[in-house]
């Protein structure tokens, strides 16, 4: 007898309920065995069929003879929680009726998922390859800090699009729908998801997790994902475990990375050339940024990138490198979700959006931006500080002189936060929800960035990043604010 390990009253009480399974293998079965044919929840009405057999929390089941094949039998079960739940895994059916238990009524319900047959043997089938457009663009959606929850959650700061506060209202749905309008706009060849996809202290990671893949699976569209602070934040959270949900899902490029390399998600990505070519035309590096940490220093406080993330992360892209070294136009890009020390930098030149909060990063600079600026990437982007969206550049100083020069280094780029269960205000501001669009010209060298809001049809802040595999400074007159001066003096963080 194997037990689905999760409490059905979601550790909210103090008795406890299990799911408890009777499991043989297939080839031990005989003609004398009896297989579970079907399962119901709830009353069973006037179904005549009286083969149906009751048993605790509102379940009814069926079962025969056992013929030699188990094709139509149930041969798995699991719990997922909430009105809102979805099974993003093949051959998976999520029932609509959730167990009869005796919760209170904030628990989010449980309700049976079940597989019949066979499990295909690689549930994610063969890794889909990335490959450039026949004109050679390449666009990415990256979508940070969902912060979804066991349940629907609660939106404490919405706004209409005049800006007037709106009534608390459920979250989880509307980011769903806010992340489906966004996909059916843009049609991303590639979503990267930059950490928080779950709120911190949630009874069950994989109910959540499955709310925010389940748009992308749905829509065909491969995806890979870092991990935030918050994922792993809890009594009851995943660690590594996370991962492994994320990997065995349709369409993901998710990995565990290199045990060498310290964290969960330390991994690259290729953009091919279009088929049958498997020339790489661009890398998408993820790395996992870790979360808080006690300080006496700063609070809160986190984690740097490890020196064996970037000593994996220089000798990955000097072997990259040597692939496409005649390449010019060959553009990298970074993704974590919690922002490197020089986000945070007082001369930094800021484009296309605002600081609306102080940069939250590791008080410990680790250098890892001197490795990039070394290694040749255009961006880096990040999450984490939900109202901050902007793009900057932090100007190099040549040895032995006292003045920036035209030397650029990386992009440093926020995403800006896409969940409604997060928060979106600063003080008394409240602001939209918001993605981060990027578009690699791989025939040009190109980069371009916007963001994507609630309520606007629009794109938002465009930038040019990257020209001709050159990063290039747009003019001021790009961003939100009324000049560069005006920006440094009313948004540095010291």
């Amino acid at each position: 007898m194997a037990a689905v390990k999760k409490d059905l009253f979601l550790h909210s009480a103090k008795q406890s309920a299990w799911l408890h399974v009777a499991r043989i293998k297939e080839t031990d079965l005989t003609a004398d065995d009896l297989v579970l044919a079907d399962i119901r929840v709830g009353e069973l009405g006037d179904d005549p069929d009286k083969s149906w057999e009751s048993r605790p929390g509102g379940i009814w089941i069926r079962r025969s003879t056992y013929a030699g094949d188990t094709q139509q039998a149930v041969t798995q079960f699991d719990v997922l929680f909430g009105s809102d739940a979805v099974d993003p895994r093949p051959q998976w059916d999520i029932m609509q009726q959730s167990l009869q238990l005796k919760t209170k009524s904030e628990v989010p319900i449980a309700r049976l998922s079940i597989l019949k047959g066979r499990p295909e043997a690689k549930p994610n089938g063969p890794r889909p390859a990335l490959r450039a457009n026949a004109d050679g663009k390449f666009k990415i959606l990256q979508i940070s800090d969902t912060h979804m929850v066991t349940g629907v959650g609660i939106c404490k700061d919405a706004i209409d699009g005049d800006g007037k506060a709106l009534p608390e209202s459920e979250a989880d749905p509307l980011t769903v729908i806010f992340l489906g309008k966004i996909l059916d706009e843009e049609k991303p060849d590639l979503v990267i998801l930059t950490g928080d996809q779950l709120h911190h202290d949630i009874p069950d990671s994989q109910s959540a997790l499955f709310k925010v893949v389940a748009p992308l699976i749905e829509r065909s569209i491969p995806w890979a994902a870092v991990f935030g602070n918050h994922d792993s934040e809890g009594d009851y959270a995943l660690s590594k475990a996370q991962m492994s949900i994320l990997e065995d899902l349709p369409f993901s490029l998710c990995q565990s990375g290199p045990e060498h390399a310290e964290g969960v998600g330390n991994y690259y990505l290729q953009i091919l050339s279009p088929a049958p070519s498997r020339t790489p035309l661009s890398t998408l590096y993820l790395l996992d940024s870790h979360g808080q940490i006690p300080s006496k220093i700063h609070n809160p406080d986190y984690d740097p990138i490890k020196q064996s993330q970037i000593d994996w992360f220089t000798s990955t892209s000097q072997a990259l490198k040597k692939e496409h070294e005649k390449d010019s136009t060959h553009l990298s890009l970074a993704f974590l979700h919690i922002p490197i020390p020089e986000y945070g930098g007082r001369n930094l030149i800021t484009r296309g959006g605002k600081r609306r909060e102080p940069t939250e990063g590791p008080s410990f600079n680790s250098h890892f931006y001197d490795t990039l600026l070394q290694e040749g990437i255009s961006a880096l982007a990040c999450g984490h500080d939900h109202v901050n969206d902007f793009c900057a550049l932090l100007p190099q100083k040549q040895k032995g002189s006292t003045q920036n020069v035209s030397q650029l280094g990386p992009w440093l780029c926020y995403g800006g936060g896409g969940g409604f269960g997060g928060y979106c205000s600063y003080g008394r501001k409240k602001f939209h929800r918001r993605t981060r669009v990027w578009e690699i010209d791989t025939s040009t060298g190109g980069l371009k960035t916007w963001k994507r809001l609630e309520y606007s049809e629009e794109k938002v802040d465009e930038l040019a990043l990257v020209e001709g595999g050159e990063v290039v400074c747009p003019p001021a007159e790009a961003d939100e604010s009324k000049g560069l001066g005006s920006l440094l003096k009313n948004y540095v963080v010291s």
